[in-house]
């Protein structure tokens, strides 16, 4: 499904990944354009993994949101209300990401997601972040 101005999971906000999607969820969202299947977890999944990884509230980064700001901003709003994560923690981080889906405990729900999209047959489908941008149109 295309849904304008939502970006890749891979694409890194001050070096982090999808940090950048999940504020654009949000955005998108408060206008009103958020498709029902992406409401539900809203603050929950790769979100709820994102907020707590920088210690931060989702209904707070919600609020801070609203009131406007570039990604840079809100990603310094969210370093000084939770923490700044070092460069090897966002290493980790973005490769624990990256991969996630490929062989653990995720792969079961990314096979289930592949057949649900009708992309059972799509063996070089193996994250669930290639997944997404399947899905997505990327």
């Amino acid at each position: 499904m295309d849904i304008p101005n939502l970006r890749s999971p891979s694409e890194k906000v001050g070096g982090i990944y999808y940090f950048g999607r999940m504020l654009d969820k949000i955005r998108i969202h408060e206008a009103g354009g958020l498709p029902a299947e992406y409401q539900k977890n809203l603050g929950e999944g790769f979100d709820g993994r994102c907020v707590r990884f920088l210690r931060i509230d989702y209904p707070a980064l919600v609020e801070r949101v609203k009131e406007g700001g570039s990604d840079g901003e809100l990603l310094d709003w969210a370093f000084s209300r939770g923490r700044k994560p070092d460069e090897e923690e966002i290493e980790i981080w973005n490769e624990f990401m990256r991969k996630r889906g490929w062989n653990d405990e995720a792969t079961p729900i990314l096979q289930k997601r592949l057949g649900e999209g009708g992309f059972e047959d799509r063996r070089d489908i193996q994250t669930l972040f290639a997944y997404i941008d399947l899905d997505e149109g990327r």
